[in-house]
């Protein structure tokens, strides 16, 4: 007795929904997503039960790597150049339109500001591997060199917006941190925000 035969059809799905979809998810994505910019000082920061979130904009972060270097960052292009504009006035120094745009593009820097002229003509990989390096000293920040309490208050008179956020490792000498919390409290910046990672409570 013979075997029936099915006879074989190709099945068709019609994907242009599937692809119009995706398409859709994806360009919202891109548009709403927030990129996270390269820190090329990287630090592990103490764990904390508090989980008050840091403000995305109007922020000026300090990283302490565990070395004692202090880093500077603020978030918005136009600050950063409208506050190297303030500090090259304070120190006499003299800065092109390029070299401003340059530091305008900074994520982080963290040098004096006699360095600044040459690490702005270093090339973007060149400048990370220098915050990097043994060589990199950090912005000054010590009794009888602190260009810190500068660049903090110039940055505060270019945007009174500011919030201050300390972001510092877990390794870091007390002695840096408050040294770092004294230079502020010297500027009568006495709010701030101290970076730390989400801990489980017990």
């Amino acid at each position: 007795m013979g075997r029936f035969k099915l006879k074989k059809k190709d099945v068709y799905i019609d994907m242009t929904a599937m692809s119009d979809v995706t398409v859709l998810l994806l360009t919202f994505f891109m548009l709403t997503s927030t990129f996270i910019k390269p820190e090329p000082v990287k630090v592990n920061t103490p764990g904390s039960v508090s989980d008050i979130k840091i403000p995305e904009a109007n922020v000026l972060t300090i990283t302490v790597d565990k070395d004692g270097r202090v880093f500077l960052a603020l978030d918005k292009k136009g600050d950063m150049m409208s506050t190297l504009d303030e500090m090259q006035e304070k120190y006499g120094q003299s800065f092109n339109n390029q070299e401003k745009r340059a530091f305008g593009l900074l994520t982080t820097f963290g040098v004096s500001v006699g360095q600044l002229k040459a690490f702005l003509a270093l090339k973007p990989e060149d400048q990370t591997a220098f915050l990097k390096s043994p060589q990199c000293k950090g912005i000054p920040c010590d009794s009888t060199h602190n260009e810190f309490k500068d660049w903090v208050q110039s940055a505060r008179n270019v945007n009174p917006d500011l919030r201050i956020a300390i972001k510092a490792d877990s390794k870091v000498s007390y002695k840096v941190i408050k040294q770092v919390m004294n230079s502020l409290q010297d500027i009568k910046e006495n709010r701030y925000n101290l970076i730390t990672s989400l801990k489980k409570e017990d």
